[in-house]
């Protein structure tokens, strides 16, 4: 173990970190394919078992990032929304913006003296998020979708949330929502109640994301966990008689509320430390930056 340990330390710190995102992702979407529920295990008397073709179990593994194996396997006979021309338009614009985000907008910004560099790792954060996930796995669901399968994008429009719980629940990374939502809420509930399921599932979401970010950048321990466990106060404080009596689940409000608490504590995820090490030291090596 002290071997493997001393040997990561060899790698640049971006490839630690995308090592370890890998690696996580790896095991836990082959956790969401093995403990799939058998849809057709108990199928009427009148109908035959569906069997799922072996290329849609590689597509979900290796060409799918969402983690809802039932829906992509199509065991629950749910509908398939056809992506319209103009869907395909905003996916494909989303993945320009990210790219000229890394490509032309962060090497511009290198060449100024006056510009400090964390603006410029958020700037390139900005842009790696648009190119992957609301561009590329975008543009995956579109073409998942038109050849007949139920890949829901897993970014479904986190700016018109109203609430953290509608964020956070609904729109924003619905892989890692699903996964969370089945192996960790429900299991939890019965035991802590929702209130403390929820709490513990930020939490775990803190450490993980704590794990990815702080290990690599080699500081900012404790960030990433206290901005998820905000996260999840913030919805506790949401949906209490206070924060109802208040709208901070709707309106106006409700969206400054979700912008505060998750935009302006942004700075405890993506830490300097994380950007400074991390993300900058990347972008050079894709060419984005000197």
């Amino acid at each position: 173990m002290i071997h493997l340990l001393s040997s990561w330390s060899t790698f640049p710190a971006w490839a630690l970190m995308w090592g370890l995102s890998f690696g996580i992702y790896a095991v836990l979407k082959g956790l969401s394919w093995w403990a799939r529920p058998i849809e057709s295990a108990n199928p009427p008397r009148a109908a035959s078992p569906v069997r799922v073709p072996a290329w849609k179990h590689w597509a979900y593994l290796f060409a799918w990032p969402g983690m809802n194996a039932a829906e992509f396997l199509g065991g629950r006979g749910a509908v398939v929304k056809q992506p319209t021309p103009t869907e395909w338009s905003f996916a494909v614009t989303k993945l320009a913006i990210g790219v000229g985000l890394l490509w032309i907008i962060v090497p511009a910004m290198t060449g100024m003296t006056d510009i400090d560099d964390y603006f410029v790792g958020c700037v390139g954060m900005v842009g790696i998020v648009l190119t992957l996930h609301f561009g590329l796995f975008h543009l995956l669901s579109c073409g998942w979708r038109r050849a007949g399968v139920a890949a829901v994008p897993i970014m479904n429009w986190p700016v018109a949330s109203q609430s953290l719980t509608e964020f956070w629940g609904r729109r924003w990374n619905l892989a890692f929502r699903d996964l969370t939502h089945r192996f960790l809420f429900h299991p939890l509930v019965r035991r802590l109640g929702p209130t403390g399921a929820l709490l513990a599932g930020f939490l775990v979401s803190g450490l993980v994301h704590d794990l990815v970010i702080s290990w690599p950048a080699g500081g900012g321990w404790g960030l990433p966990t206290g901005y998820f466990v905000l996260q999840g106060a913030g919805i506790v404080v949401e949906r209490s008689r206070w924060g109802r009596g208040i709208g901070l689940g709707r309106g106006l409000t409700g969206r400054l509320y979700c912008l505060v608490l998750i935009g302006l504590s942004s700075p405890l995820l993506f830490h300097p430390v994380f950007l400074g090490r991390v993300i900058l030291p990347f972008l050079a090596a894709i060419g984005a930056a000197p």
